[in-house]
């Protein structure tokens, strides 16, 4: 060999070298995946399929034997991966944790990341958070695999993101007792898909008793009612804020049915009366919600 080429030949050699290393050293390492979990969708869609309704206050879902349930599932599936951690994606009035959502995020290798809530109770901002954080770690190659529990078509973007920076995606569904539940567009996009079945859920979705109040004789009068449905506005108010306000007052004299729903039910509570049935109370209490609004604006 040429002297000359001696230096560069042992350079060269170094450099193979190093790089064998390296490769052995990444294929000793193993794949991590991450679970995320659109709140959301897992409360509307388990809540339908075990106790027949969606609306959260109708039963009680066990988070903590949910998510360990979920990684045990993901375990199976990505054998040779480790679990980086469980991302809980909900909503909340000015972000503000509610004790349900601060008792998930204490729970390990689990974080909480919340959405806003609107006066119709429909989340706003999670769809994004669930793309920044899927892109995020794809991107600096802190997963291989994520486990993606949702069916809003918006999360496309999403999945795109994180295949793009070499993940992959995979759906897991919720089985509907009728029809679809995951969007169409999604369910393309992803790399696989996954359907966990009504026998998973049933250890940790549990319906509420109905809330049953001793007969009166004394039948509320419609001032009462009304005076209850003032308060009541008072109490949303504050904890919505004008911006909700403004949302709410273009559809007067309606009210969106879930907060409909949170008016008849926190009246009942305070009056310990049943208003089911009694349309001319449910007047009186739309009334007096309306009236204290219209008055603050």
């Amino acid at each position: 060999m040429n002297d000359d080429l001696a230096p560069l030949s042992a350079r060269i050699d170094r450099t193979n070298e190093l790089l064998q290393r390296m490769l052995a050293e990444v294929a000793k390492t193993p794949s991590t995946h991450a679970i995320f979990v659109d709140a959301g969708y897992l409360y509307a869609a388990a809540g339908r399929l075990v106790a027949g309704t969606e609306d959260r206050r109708a039963f009680d879902l066990d988070a903590e034997g949910l998510i360990e349930a979920l990684i045990d599932r993901a375990r199976t599936i990505f054998a040779d991966s480790r679990l980086l951690r469980v991302y809980w994606y909900d909503g909340a009035r000015r972000r503000i944790h509610t004790a349900e959502q601060q008792s998930i995020a204490e729970l390990p290798d689990v974080k909480v990341r919340l959405g806003n809530l609107n006066a119709n109770n429909q989340q706003k901002g999670v769809d994004s958070l669930i793309r920044t954080d899927l892109e995020s770690l794809a991107r600096h190659r802190a997963i291989s695999d994520a486990a993606l529990l949702g069916g809003d078509e918006d999360l496309v973007s999403a999945v795109e993101a994180a295949q793009g920076y070499g993940a992959r995606v995979h759906l897991w569904g919720i089985e509907a007792p009728e029809g679809r539940n995951q969007a169409e567009p999604l369910l393309w996009e992803v790399d696989s898909q996954r359907t966990l079945d009504l026998d998973f859920f049933k250890p940790y979705v549990s319906r509420r008793a109905a809330q049953a109040y001793e007969p009166s004789a004394a039948r509320p009068t419609r001032e009462d009612v009304r005076f209850v449905g003032a308060q009541i506005a008072a109490k949303w108010l504050a904890e919505r804020g004008r911006a909700a306000l403004q949302e709410l007052l273009p559809g007067h004299p309606y009210l969106p049915g879930s907060v409909d729903q949170d008016l008849l039910v926190e009246a009942e509570g305070l009056l310990q009366y049943s208003l089911r049935g009694q349309a001319d109370l449910r007047r009186a209490l739309r009334d007096g919600f309306w009236e204290h609004l219209q008055g603050q604006y």
